[in-house]
Order: C-alpha cells, then sequence, then structure tokens
C-alpha cells in the first residue's frame, strides 16, 4: 500500500448518497462524533462506519480519538480532483451555450 496516499477512488467514495450526505455533515463542522452522525441517518453506527471507512480510504474523512469516541471531520482537498475534471467539461457546456444563443438570434432575425 502507498504511503499516505489514499488507495480509493474519490469519484467512487463520493458515488453514494449516504457519503455525499456524510460530506456535507462535514463540511459544517470542524469535527463530529460518529454517535452525531449515526443520528442523522437511517440506519445503524456500523453502516455509518462503513461509509466513513470508505471516505478514509479516499482521503476525504480524517479521524481522531476522543477518549473513547471517534470524532470526524472533514478534508476537502481530494475534492479538487473532482473540480478538476468538470472544469475540464465545462467548457464543452459553455460552447454549446454559446451556439445555441447564436441559433436562437438568427432564428428571431
Amino acid at each position: 500500500m502507498r504511503e499516505n496516499k489514499p488507495y480509493r477512488d474519490v469519484f467512487d467514495a463520493i458515488a453514494d448518497p449516504t457519503r455525499r450526505r456524510l460530506i456535507e455533515l462535514l463540511a459544517g463542522s470542524e469535527e463530529i462524533p460518529l454517535h452525531e452522525l449515526t443520528a442523522k441517518f437511517d440506519m445503524g453506527r456500523t453502516a455509518v462506519s462503513k461509509h466513513l471507512t470508505i471516505l478514509k480510504e479516499a482521503g476525504l474523512v480524517l479521524d481522531r480519538k476522543v477518549g473513547r469516541e471517534t470524532r470526524y471531520r472533514l478534508n476537502a482537498f481530494p475534492l479538487r480532483e473532482i473540480q478538476d475534471w468538470v472544469a475540464f467539461y465545462s467548457k464543452f457546456w459553455s460552447t454549446n451555450m454559446m451556439r445555441l444563443s447564436q441559433l436562437s438570434e438568427e432564428k428571431d432575425e
């Protein structure tokens, strides 16, 4: 295994709606204990933990122990890969919207 590098693809990690919701919850707070995260879902602690593990494997979540409690926080840096990917393809949307606008103007004339 690679040192200090995530071993799960970030796209795979955010593919699940539950994991995207966990990211949203963690983005709004510095740290959240597992029991508080679990309370936000209609599933058990083990299921939430499994989702958090996948996010951890992708480098999106960091955790630390405080006594018997595990607290989680977001590491948004890996989301940059997704932002860059979307930005690359956004130029195609811009081009298509300009073409559509031009066609609309030509039709109106």
